[in-house]
């Protein structure tokens, strides 16, 4: 069937956020007396907080008591420290532009809030062209369960099949996956090609993506 629409992550496939995202996790648990490192935290990168926080501190959850805090401080930094500061991913707006112009619809499928999601966008500097989205209120279960690429699938009255995700996480791969959907994996969100295999094409970044654009899945 012909491709009709694309599914995007945002942190570390259109904004280099990654780094950001897990020292600013390491900043909240600090400050509520946990030492967690930025090793043991980076590895987690593109999962939520409801699977972040107890990977790291077992009898936490993130949506309640200390567990919440924590997330609530992240999510605090993420917004006053570092999104002001984030660089976009190369080529990520006119990879955008392209695929607009091809005819696909584009939605985004990411576990931020959306009050994070516009900063991220906005770093970004696609915020002027993407008009639906999927974000942590629309998945019980963030990435990588299925949840909120099934989400975008409703949201876009599409099947599987008539859509690709771009990605930069095992844990994209792994959601889109289980929810039938091929994943175009990037490089530029710090996971190497064994954490990617499961990925339909893997490229450095948005630019290389554009580069080789009539030779990729986003051309059939």
């Amino acid at each position: 069937m012909t491709l009709q629409a694309v599914i995007l992550d945002v942190d570390g496939t259109l904004v280099l956020s990654n780094d950001a995202h897990a020292k600013a996790w390491v900043e909240a648990f600090k400050d509520f007396g946990y030492e967690v490192s930025f090793d043991k935290v980076r590895p987690l990168i593109g999962m939520g907080g409801d699977q972040v926080v107890p990977k790291l501190v077992s009898e936490l959850s993130d949506n309640e008591g200390e567990g919440k805090a924590i997330a609530d401080r992240r999510k605090e930094l993420i917004i006053n420290k570092y999104a002001p500061n984030l660089p976009a991913a190369n080529g990520s707006r006119q990879l955008l532009l392209k695929m607009k112009n091809e005819g696909l619809r584009l939605i985004i499928a990411s576990s931020a809030t959306s009050e994070e999601l516009s900063l991220l966008l906005k770093a970004a500097q696609v915020d002027d062209l993407l008009e639906e989205a999927t974000t942590s209120s629309d998945a019980e279960s963030s990435k990588p369960a299925p949840d909120i690429v099934e989400a975008a699938l409703k949201k876009l009255n599409m099947q599987p099949n008539e859509v690709v995700m771009l990605g930069d996480t095992p844990y994209d791969i792994q959601s889109a996956s289980a929810a039938g959907v091929g994943v175009i994996a990037v490089r530029c969100g710090g996971f190497d090609d064994s954490q990617l295999e499961r990925a339909i094409a893997i490229y450095n970044d948005p630019a290389d993506i554009l580069a080789n654009y009539d030779n990729s899945p986003l051309s059939k």
